[in-house]
């Protein structure tokens, strides 16, 4: 696998050595780990987690792009489709981003903001990382007229006063450390991270506990069918505690999550036999997730149903899901694309932006791979874009 994959250098095999080394020490301490632990301390162990270690991880000299990183549109967009919630609740409205990544939507969606007259009270960004944050106030320090730097604060914790306003998620969700179950003589088991005799990393599956069990049992009855032997996959059990932590204070207003997923069916397929799990490092996709731990972005798809059940049970109602370029079109990127292509003078500006505009919209690439769900609470009504409510799939759910 690894041979077709860039050679790491000796400051990345180094520093991956020391996050597995932290692993050998709690399995052989612990036992083996619950694979969902193994993501969790691969992508958030404080210094050495891909998240919280200092390596470049969005745009070209990283290991992936954002849809925020390509350029403006996207952040025009959101904020075409958000704006009028804002605007509905008035100068107690907050603007929540989790995980604000190198900060490219934050700058964006600041300016797109400040330019419709909807400015939130705050620009709240929950980022987890003291490295990422540290990059995201470097670069709106550096683009961003003080006014508007003075409205952006920076969370540890999700809010725990009521507020009122929208929070904002770009793969997010897909992040989140994934649980993964398999199927043996009709039990549910789940996979588990351990060390053979010489010490490396294998995966291994022990019978599930209650709570992972009761989770698969759920999707089989949902679905109407039985999981065959051997059947491997994801699940996220913590995904309704995990919506009430970050979202339970919304008292009033909406949440947007947009990732790659698929609807539950959609999901689950029979063929999908070994689930969505992937590991991204220097823009190349692989499948073994115990290569070079710390330096790799983990990650598997959403299942855009379970979110939707999860907002549900936290007291939010689906108020529109769709693919990504369905929702991009109905909030305005035709005239976003035409005020920005007319405010460039160069050809090279105007074919990047043409190439940004593909790259959102086309389906083999980030159109219809992703989707885009809205979460409501305590809305009268909705005041979405007309063509974006026309353009609704939730049925699909």
């Amino acid at each position: 696998m690894s041979s077709r994959l860039p050679e790491p250098t000796a400051d990345e095999r180094a520093h991956s050595d020391r996050l597995l080394q932290l692993l050998r020490e709690q399995i052989a301490s612990h036992g083996p780990m619950p694979f969902s632990q193994y993501m969790e301390r691969c992508l958030y162990a404080p210094g050495l987690g891909y998240y919280s270690a200092g390596r470049t991880k969005f745009g070209a000299a990283g290991d992936f792009v954002t849809a925020p990183e390509l350029g403006g549109l996207f952040a025009d967009c959101v904020v075409n489709a958000l704006q009028p919630v804002l605007a509905m609740l008035g100068d107690e409205a907050d603007f929540l981003e989790l995980g604000g990544g190198s900060g490219a939507f934050a700058e964006a969606a600041l300016k797109a903001l400040a330019a419709s007259g909807t400015l939130p009270r705050r620009y709240l960004i929950l980022e987890p990382s003291a490295d990422l944050r540290e990059r995201q106030r470097e670069r709106l320090l550096a683009h961003l007229p003080a006014a508007l730097n003075a409205r952006v604060q920076w969370l540890d914790r999700p809010p725990e006063q009521d507020w009122r306003g929208v929070l904002f998620a770009n793969e997010v969700i897909d992040a989140l450390p994934a649980t993964r179950f398999a199927m043996r003589q009709g039990e549910v088991y789940e996979e588990y991270v351990a060390l053979d005799g010489e010490g490396r990393l294998v995966r291994v599956d022990r019978p599930a506990d209650a709570l992972v069990s009761a989770a698969v049992r759920h999707v089989e009855r949902d679905l109407g069918v039985d999981f065959v032997d051997g059947y491997r996959s994801e699940i996220l059990p913590q995904l309704p505690y995990w919506i009430q932590a970050v979202a339970g204070s919304l008292t009033t207003g909406l949440l947007l999550f947009i990732d790659y997923g698929y609807v539950r069916r959609e999901f689950y397929l029979p063929e999908r036999d070994d689930g969505t799990l992937m590991a991204h490092y220097r823009h190349h996709a692989h499948n073994d997730p115990l290569y070079l731990p710390g330096m790799n972005d983990l990650t598997a798809s959403v299942d855009f149903t379970a979110l939707a059940e999860a907002g549900n049970s936290a007291g939010f109602g689906v108020a529109g899901y769709l693919p990504q370029a369905q929702f991009l079109i109905g909030a305005g990127l035709q005239d976003a694309f035409e005020r920005e292509h007319a405010a460039i003078a160069d050809e090279h500006g105007r074919y990047r932006l043409a190439q940004q505009a593909k790259r959102l919209m086309l389906p083999e690439q980030m159109g219809e791979r992703f989707q885009a769900m809205l979460l409501a609470r305590g809305l009268d009504a909705l005041p979405l874009p007309a063509e974006l409510l026309a353009a609704d799939q939730g049925e699909r759910l």
